[in-house]
């Protein structure tokens, strides 16, 4: 009798199944039968919480994947790393003090602490990073400094940019590069009516500005353009004509934004300083000689978030610094050199140790801001699978939004793509694991690909 139960069971599971995934390929066949589904490209994998293969659709393809490539970084991220893992950022100094001078030079430094100024995390935010800055230099007995405030940014290697971002994203908020010393996460915010600006979040050290602004419409339709280390700003496209908008740009030099702060920040506190804001990139570009032989004194660290936190908003608010930044750190703590194309190959790697063809998996940032990534379904699907049997899924889990269809799971959104990937719990309590990405699709693709995931509800 308990042999025929099971027999029962398995056989109503498989008709479930059957039934799934005729329907998901009723959807899926209705989606690329559209007029607008010409020359598009689609990748869609569906498995079980055990991994068996519910239904398949091109799913070895690689496609552009947008930001559901942050799968990879984040589970990459936890499991070597560790869900505990901080950043370091270090205040020392140089010579010595006596009567209260400091005869010498005020040093900043980091290993690339993405958080460093973040709004986002209580107890992290800026004001908390000056007072505590400020509390060690007065508890040091220094009410003056006669050398200069170094911030040294040479952590990483000069490459902020990975290779590969279109030139058009590169001075939006979103295009934010890596260094050494990040510094509110990279971002600026400029309020603007019409053409008029208006106000900045905060004044940007030696930025000139062309404006080719054109009051217009009713939304945002502006772009920033930004570069690493330069002092030319272009700001173009359109604004509403009747109302203030703000509009966030990449900070072309977060270093020397931190170090222009700090030392305002030493005038209100009423510590002397007379010295110049030096970063090590700049010296060494103006041939400088670096002090990095002289011996430092720590007045304090400063610890980041934990990883696990730096992980919900990574990909909850899909922050590509946090994934380039990532990239970089495994590059530099695995490898020893801390370059794009050193940490994209780690990663890479990491997953075919994981079991992933590495022909599904050609990566090209961290973060899935360059159209060059391509992944397939399948290997999303892989990856997230893993990633649910590693005692760090907790933390990875919850980053993931909760989107407009209330399913459980990451978005990417690219000029030209868009991707899902997550996992599902069904009326009837069945679990899913899935990926989607299509490429080229000239209907409302977002929309679409809800409706075929609605399935699996």
């Amino acid at each position: 009798m308990k042999k025929t139960f099971i027999v029962l069971m398995c056989s109503a599971q498989a008709v479930f199944a059957q039934d799934t995934a005729q329907k998901l390929e009723k959807a899926t066949m209705s989606l690329m039968d559209s007029p607008a589904a010409v020359s598009s490209g689609l990748s869609f994998y569906v498995s079980d919480e055990s991994g068996n293969k519910v239904y398949e659709y091109n799913g070895n393809r690689g496609l552009s994947t947008a930001s559901t490539q942050k799968i990879f970084t984040a589970a990459a991220a936890l499991e070597i790393l560790g869900s505990n893992y901080t950043y370091t950022t270090t205040v020392s100094h140089s010579g010595k003090i006596a009567n209260q001078v400091l005869n010498g030079n005020l040093f900043v430094s980091s290993n690339g602490d993405p958080t460093l100024g973040s709004w986002r995390y209580d107890g992290y935010k800026p004001e908390q990073f000056k007072k505590k800055l400020i509390e060690a230099l007065h508890n040091s007995g220094i009410t003056k400094i006669t050398g200069d405030l170094i911030i040294d940014d040479s952590y990483f290697d000069h490459q902020t940019i990975p290779g590969g971002w279109p030139w058009d994203d590169l001075g939006n908020y979103y295009g934010a590069g890596v260094w050494g010393i990040n510094w509110r996460e990279n971002q600026f915010d400029i309020n603007i009516k019409g053409t008029e600006f208006r106000s900045f979040s905060y004044p940007l050290e030696g930025v000139r500005w062309l404006n080719d602004l054109k009051a217009d419409g009713n939304s945002d339709h502006s772009l920033i353009f930004t570069a690493p280390h330069s002092d030319v700003a272009l700001i173009n496209g359109t604004l509403p004509a009747a109302k203030t908008v703000t509009v966030s740009g990449a900070t072309p030099d977060p270093p020397l934004q931190l170090g222009v702060e700090i030392r305002q920040w030493l005038k209100e506190s009423g510590i002397e300083y007379s010295g110049k804001v030096k970063t090590v990139s700049r010296m060494e570009a103006d041939g400088e000689t670096i002090p990095s032989d002289e011996k430092k004194h720590i007045v304090f660290t400063y610890q980041s978030p934990p990883l696990k936190n730096i992980i919900y908003w990574f990909l909850r608010k899909s922050i590509n610094l946090y994934g380039e930044t990532l990239i970089k750190t495994l590059a530099k703590e695995k490898t020893g050199n801390p370059s794009f194309k050193s940490g994209v190959a780690y990663l890479k790697e990491f997953w075919r140790s994981k079991g992933i063809n590495g022909n599904m998996i050609n990566f090209a940032d961290g973060s899935g801001l360059s159209p060059q990534n391509y992944v397939s379904a399948k290997a999303e699907v892989q990856a997230l699978l893993y990633a649910k049997k590693q005692p760090w899924f907790e933390a990875y889990y919850d980053g993931f939004p909760v989107q407009d269809n209330g399913m459980k799971m990451k978005s990417g959104t690219m000029r030209d793509t868009k991707s899902y990937a997550g996992y599902q719990t069904a009326g009837d309590g069945k679990k899913y694991v899935f990926s989607i990405i299509i490429n080229n699709y000239q209907g409302s693709g977002s929309t679409e690909l809800q409706k075929i995931l609605n399935v699996l509800k």
